[in-house]
């Protein structure tokens, strides 16, 4: 008996002296060895030419401590490939690191594996490139040859890069938090989420939405639906870092005990705990506005990021909102400057993101700023600029620029380029001879410096079609007085559709400045005038869609649980209930606004219909201003409405935006009233001259 209490008083007196170790928001799974993967290229591809490449970007998460960067080709080499004529070069950032010649093997498929040096891999972006020569190393000469312009080597899209690292332990605060909330590994692998209370308010479904906003902004793949919204019962013990938004008095009993007992006096707080070794950024108040505003707060990625406190208070004199957004921007294309280098044809692309909802404007011009080698046929040699792979202009290559050239273009207005688009730059870099040049001298190059920009003016388009999304419901980078009619009944495929809707949405918010209201169904007219309006949910649930019904494209039946057969579509009435539908119309509510209606049947079914507009890389397969799909992936597109004529410009309004014409006009005037009183006196005088006669 006096031994074991003698054991128990050592054990008790080892924990109390024990020091308590402060807990750190990096949990085992954050810590251990992970691997994360991505393609090399989306869709098979083809080497061709004397001298062609291939490039790669991918992302460093300036929180990973990389072990090892393997990347894994698969190719295949043509009968044009002469095991002594062609090589293949790898490089990453510049540096080239590996060179080896492509076997044939009987044309099959063949594998490299080759470890990238660590000392060459950057944090944030780096570029891998796969750059192929036909080379002649007994002469050391190239030749054109009628094969050499064909494809010779086949690069296949399971060609793959794969990254062995660790997280970096993270300091407690909310900056950090952001960070591992945002990072790719967390959104590749969906360990995020936001979670609302069970009975969420419109304020706190609003306050979520801005959240989820910003997170969606600052999301690296753009390509995925990568944040969830869900309500706080979910199951969400898989995930490794969750926002809470609730007002206090709808916060789990958890989350309440973990803050203690704050002081939320005419304030909001947004604090980071650990519950169950899970990050979690918590963000309540007994106000509802402070508690939107904290949502717009965490909206603002720039803010977040600057916040080293687990802990941040939002009061009235709180300034949260972004800076003003300048859709006309001068966009750079290349951060660090892009290197050509080969003989003849060498081309270089960049991606330009723009919302579907705007067009390139007038005065909108693209600057090229670039170098090249003095080695060259200047005779032959040029540069041509691409917008979505139509030549805008071209310039000839000479000496006397060789170390310091540009080229101004315009980008005309008659190639309608609305959403995304891409801007090639190609050189042609003709060597002096008669078909072979010297290998062992310098290969030609060209090199487009950082100065390079676009000056982008845009304007919105504003017919409502998905082709314009996201139209009407962002204008100028912020949401456009948006109101959400949610249905009566809620469920989990409720909130997944919020999230679908606001995960593409917020994508294209460039500030938190813009309104997003929520409503129920038997919201009254008057708070929907002036609005654009989702309307989520079935004819059954949501009367804002059974009052409208007569307006659909798609309309329900009288009974109201399955669509009908319009003058564009034959349904069934049993596939009518099993379908899911986007329609884009006019709000009744308000003329120049919109309503999208995203409904169905059931839940599952307005879910599926809210996934063609997730996400960057699903929005493409609809347009019009409807669309239907159902679980087996079929996905229909309709225009109801009619299409529009062509502007009718006035003439006036013409020449009054025209300023040359307008002072030319003023200047007739001038001279045309002149030349009439001139006549009039001289009239005035003759007849006065033979009345005195």
């Amino acid at each position: 008996m006096n031994k074991r209490f003698i054991w128990i008083s050592i054990i008790c007196l080892a924990l109390l002296i024990t020091p308590i170790v402060p807990v750190s928001i990096a949990n085992a799974e954050t810590s251990s060895p992970r691997t994360y993967d991505l393609s090399f290229i989306d869709s098979n591809t083809s080497l061709s030419g004397i001298s062609t490449a291939k490039n790669q970007y991918f992302n460093i998460d300036p929180n990973w401590n990389v072990n090892e960067v393997v990347f894994h080709l698969d190719y295949q080499a043509t009968p044009l490939t002469d095991d002594n004529r062609s090589s293949v070069t790898l490089s990453i950032n510049g540096t080239d690191f590996h060179a080896f010649r492509p076997i044939k093997a009987d044309l099959t498929k063949q594998r490299l594996t080759i470890i990238i040096p660590n000392e060459l891999i950057i944090k944030g972006t780096n570029t891998l490139s796969v750059r192929g020569n036909i080379q002649l190393p007994n002469d050391n000469l190239i030749c054109i040859t009628d094969n050499t312009r064909e494809n010779w080597l086949q690069l296949y899209n399971t060609s793959g890069i794969t990254i062995h690292y660790t997280n970096a332990p993270l300091e407690p605060s909310i900056r950090e938090f952001n960070r591992l909330f945002t990072s790719i590994d967390t959104i590749a692998d969906h360990k995020n989420a936001i979670a609302v209370s069970e009975q969420s308010s419109s304020q706190e479904l609003e306050a979520a939405i801005y959240a989820l906003s910003g997170f969606a902004k600052a999301n690296p793949l753009k390509s995925r639906t990568t944040i969830p919204l869900f309500t706080s019962n979910k199951d969400m013990s898989d995930k490794q870092a969750v926002v809470m938004i609730a007002l206090y008095d709808h916060l789990p009993a958890t989350y309440k005990g973990l803050l203690g007992t704050p002081d939320l006096n005419n304030k909001a707080l947004i604090q980071l705990v650990n519950a169950n070794t899970q990050p979690t950024l918590v963000i309540t108040s007994n106000d509802p506005n402070l508690l939107v505003k904290a949502g717009r707060f965490v909206a603002n990625q720039e803010l977040m990021g600057q916040i080293d406190s687990d802990k941040k208070i939002i009061d009235d004199n709180t300034d949260v909102t972004t800076r003003m957004v300048n859709m006309n921007q001068n966009i750079v294309l290349t951060e660090n400057g892009e290197e050509l280098r080969g003989p003849w044809r060498q081309e270089r692309s960049f991606f330009i993101a723009l919302p579907a909802s705007r067009t390139i404007a007038d005065s909108s011009k693209i600057k090229l700023d670039f170098r090249y080698a003095k080695n060259l046929d200047f005779d032959r040699s040029m540069v041509t600029i691409y917008v979505n792979n139509t030549p805008i202009g071209s310039k000839k290559l000479t000496p006397e620029f060789a170390d310091g050239d540009s080229l101004t273009l315009p980008i005309p207005k008659n190639l309608n380029v609305a959403g995304n688009f891409s801007v090639s730059v190609a050189f042609d870099l003709e060597m002096t001879g008669t078909g072979c040049i010297d290998y062992q001298n310098e290969m030609p190059w060209a090199f487009i410096t950082k100065d390079s920009l676009i000056q982008l003016n845009t304007k919105d388009q504003t017919n409502l079609l998905f082709n314009n999304y996201p139209y009407p419901f962002m204008r100028d980078g912020n949401y456009s007085q948006v109101a959400v009619v949610m249905p009566a009944e809620r469920d989990q495929y409720t909130y997944l559709t919020l999230t679908n809707l606001f995960n593409l949405l917020g994508q294209f918010a460039e500030g938190n400045t813009g309104n997003v209201n929520f409503f129920e169904d038997n919201v009254g007219s008057d708070a929907l005038q002036g609005r654009s309006i989702i309307a989520i949910g079935s004819y059954q649930n949501n009367k804002v869609i059974q009052a409208n019904n007569d307006k659909l494209f798609f309309q329900y039946a009288p009974n109201g649980t399955e669509f009908q057969s319009n003058e564009k579509m034959s349904i069934d009435p049993s596939y009518g209930k099993r379908i899911g539908t986007l329609q884009l119309i006019e709000s009744p509510y308000s003329p120049g606004n919109g309503l999208l209606a995203v409904t169905g049947a059931g839940s599952e079914y307005y879910y599926l219909a809210s996934k063609l507009i997730a996400s960057s890389s699903s929005i493409w397969q609809i347009y019009g201003d409807a669309a239907v799909t159902d679980k087996d992936g079929t996905i229909q597109s309709f225009r109801f409405k009619k299409q529009a004529g062509e502007e009718q410009v006035s003439p006036i309004k013409d020449i009054l935006q025209n300023k040359n014409t307008l002072v030319f006009l003023v200047t007739f005037s001038l001279i045309l009233i002149l030349v009439l009183v001139s006549l009039i006196l001289i009239l005035r005088k003759y007849r006065m001259k033979r009345r005195n006669k």
